[in-house]
């Protein structure tokens, strides 16, 4: 049969005859203003053999993939090429034709349908929602990438995860995001912006990508669902009654598609007294397996699936058999390889190695005081370590520092996610009192340090768990630092207006959010910022711009969030606070960084300190840098704070294989520097030091290691032990992922935090 006699299945069931030239005009219009693009090699490349009652969807999705398959370092044009066929074919599933409705219809439409909150309708009059849908500019759809479009498609769009089928289109994430924010601030604002007034800013500012939010908001913010903090801090305790309540815990907010991060350390070690001596101990590892059973019980909406990271002392008596719980060797019994581990350390253990002592492990339980003193009192706990080290009559277990401390770098090496949180620098260059509120984990990502404790029962009204609602800086969009200002109190008030609009499904983290109002800002496109910078990570010359950089962000976060407090009143529990003392973070970093970073301080800290005493904070913790995986592709950014592994990254996803060219890629390709071309981890290291200065909760840093740079193709222990003390000598609060070079596509990257919803 003939093209000129085939018939074609269009959307709506009816059949029309294939006409080649409408294909050809839809290339055309979307190969429109692009360089180094061929409408002809398109069309050739997808092979579409058509068939008589062929699906025009199916037509469709063949010459998306074409083209995307065509992006390249010598044509990147390609990603914005296929990402408007796939714009125009999503629209089509949408909307069953390519202009989207008008706002008011489509808003009402969805929530007869109890996709979109139905409060919308009730915050909004028409004649709002009509100035707001004269506002929207949905030809900014244009402006994404392949990658960006994908991951819409696949996580972020209101959808059927069952049918597949898509209810929006992405102008209408950016819109209805701050109208459901923005709701509760009047119509006519003393302060002369009105709601609407941020609401616009808000959209612009989203839907132009100097502003990148977490999967949570993007997926969730405008429908029923109100769960949108991307971190969940749960801290258990020594009892069955505190290990079911937090396993009870960890199931709710897996549901709620949040990552987690789960403090294991209290629990008593194998073999230890229960009601003095009637039964045996049966150790952590049942315990660990009971929470990755929770962890991995709830799929997250198709979203993504659960996640958590587990903490623990290195002095914890069971350690050696922790450490190794990630491992492929062993048996089922002895290993729970779901679950990612973070090693917490200190000071004291870090010296222990250096001068080749012990470190003597203990149960917590056997030892009154010093799993809280660990956290809250460096001296204290040294003092307590020594008594009870000397105490032949309390069980414990000499180990060499350096076995110990090997043990730890070979299982990070090997599976990558053995994390390190340094519980000192955690408490010592924390945003809160370690004597009122002592920092005890991080989260999945390591990047959040905020108070908890420990749950009795569900109910128990002394818990606290934590909770932090993400967003980032995109740093490359930026014209000026100045753009901060604006920025950072456009995101403080919606962020904090957040808190207010969620749910809460666990009281004792509604608790500690409505007392700390805790919020974690970061950055993302920093390697795109270098860059345009002409400056690298390895050799030095990005310090003193990353040290500007962070200073005006964490400055102008701290004074949005002043001027917020000025409006609505400080969080409760501002008194906890080392803000509430006058301690800002740039006094208390790590004076070590002042030796390679000569950059003075450039903003009027001493006023804003003032301020802050006078008027409070309305929120505890304004900064946290997470790894901004799937939501830098939304705004085709490079991820969080990381050097690309290539100029075109090809990223694996739920969704198929992704090819994401660099930002500026055309004008700023030599000024890139790649991550394997970085020759070690010690100026990365620098750079995360510098902003650790600034930033007030931790930061999801890496190391990086090319095994082909060693003799044999090994990469020695004793570095990798040496990148642990350097980031300790840094001020680093946490360390993440632990990259190897594996010798495949260096482009090639997974998508998504183990799932987990921190990746942003």
């Amino acid at each position: 049969m003939s093209t000129e006699t085939m018939n074609i299945a269009k959307r709506n069931g009816k059949t029309e005859p294939l006409d080649l030239e409408k294909i050809h005009r839809v290339i055309t219009w979307a190969a429109e203003g692009l360089e180094n693009v061929s409408v002809s090699e398109v069309e050739l490349k997808s092979h579409i053999q058509f068939y008589d009652g062929m699906k025009t969807a199916d037509i469709h999705e063949t010459i998306i993939k074409s083209a995307a398959d065509l992006i390249s370092e010598s044509a990147p044009d390609y990603q914005h090429l296929a990402a408007r066929l796939a714009i125009f074919h999503l629209r089509k599933k949408a909307f069953d034709r390519f202009t989207p409705p008008a706002l008011f219809e489509h808003i009402n439409k969805m929530v007869r349908s109890n996709l979109y909150d139905a409060q919308i309708l009730s915050d909004y009059t028409k004649a709002e929602i009509d100035e707001l849908d004269n506002y929207i500019q949905h030809e900014r759809d244009m402006n994404f990438s392949y990658a960006a479009v994908k991951q819409l498609e696949g996580k972020y769009l209101v959808q059927n995860r069952v049918t597949g089928k898509i209810f929006e289109s992405p102008q209408f994430i950016y819109m209805l995001i701050p109208m459901s924010l923005f709701a509760h601030y009047p119509n006519n604002a003393t302060s002369g912006q009105t709601r609407l007034d941020y609401v616009k800013r808000f959209y612009d500012a989203a839907s132009t990508f100097k502003l990148s939010l977490p999967t949570p908001i993007m997926s969730g913010v405008r429908t029923p669902t109100r769960q949108f903090s991307s971190c969940v801090l749960i801290e258990c305790g020594d009892s069955l009654d505190s290990i079911n309540a937090t396993a009870s815990s960890i199931v709710k907010y897996v549901s709620q598609r949040a990552g987690i991060g789960v403090n294991v350390g209290r629990i008593r070690a194998l073999g230890s007294e229960i009601r003095g001596g009637e039964a045996y101990h049966t150790g952590m590892i049942p315990f660990i397996k009971h929470f990755q059973t929770a962890v991995k019980s709830c799929s997250q909406g198709g979203v993504r699936g659960g996640a958590a990271t587990l903490f623990y002392p290195i002095w914890h008596l069971e350690v050696e058999s922790l450490v190794v719980l990630k491992n492929n060797r062993g048996v089922e019994e002895n290993r729970a390889r779901h679950l990612d581990y973070g090693v917490q350390i200190n000071k004291l253990m870090y010296q222990r190695m250096i001068e080749g002592g012990d470190i003597t492990l203990f149960s917590p339980s056997d030892v009154p005081g010093l799993y809280d003193a660990f956290f809250e009192d460096q001296d204290e706990f040294e003092r307590l370590y020594k008594i009870y080290e000397a105490d032949s009559s309390i069980r414990q277990k000499k180990i060499k520092a350096v076995e110990l401390f090997t043990q730890v770098a070979q299982e990070r090496a090997q599976t990558g996610r053995i994390y390190i949180q340094n519980v000192d620098h955690s408490n010592t260059h924390s945003a809160f009192d370690p004597k009122q509120a002592p920092i005890h984990q991080s989260n999945l990502c390591l990047e959040i340090t905020l108070p908890t404790q420990s749950l009795e029962s569900v109910e128990d009204p002394n818990g606290e768990i934590a909770l932090c609602t993400l967003s980032a800086f995109n740093l490359g969009a930026l014209k000026d630092l100045n753009e901060l200002e604006d920025l950072a109190d456009l995101i403080v008030r919606a962020l904090d207006s957040l808190l207010d609009y969620q749910d809460y499904p666990v009281e004792a983290a509604k608790r500690a959010s409505m007392g700390r109002r805790t919020l974690g800002i970061g950055v993302t496109n920093l390697a795109y910022y270098l860059a345009k910078n002409h400056v690298k990570y390895s050799d030095g010359t990005a310090n003193n711009t990353i040290h500007k950089a962070f200073e005006a962000i964490q400055y102008y976060l701290l004074k949005a969030s002043s001027n917020l407090a000025k409006e609505f009143g400080p969080c409760p529990q501002f008194s906890e606070t080392k803000y509430a003392q006058g301690i800002l973070p740039i006094d208390t970093y790590k004076k070590e960084l002042d030796e390679f970073c000569s950059e003075p301080l450039h903003y009027d800290w001493e006023a804003l300190r003032t301020e802050i005493q006078t008027h409070g904070l309305r929120n505890s913790t304004l900064t946290a840098l997470m790894p901004c995986e799937t939501s830098s592709q939304i705004t085709n950014s490079t991820n969080g704070i990381e050097p690309p592994r290539g100029y075109v990254s090809v990223k694996a996803s739920k969704d198929g294989i992704l090819k994401q060219v660099v930002p500026g890629f055309k004008k700023y390709r030599d000024q890139y520097e790649l991550l394997w071309q970085i020759p070690d981890n010690k100026g990365y290291l620098q750079l995360v030091g510098i902003m650790q200065k600034f930033v007030d909760q931790a930061i999801s840093a890496n190391t990086n290691y090319d095994p082909a740079r060693f003799n044999e193709g090994r990469v020695p222990i004793k570095l990798i032990l040496q990148d642990l003390l350097y980031a300790y000598k840094m001020g680093l609060k946490t360390l993440y992922y632990h990259n190897t070079r594996d010798g495949a596509d260096d482009s090639h990257e997974d998508d998504g935090c183990a799932g987990g919803a921190c990746k942003l």
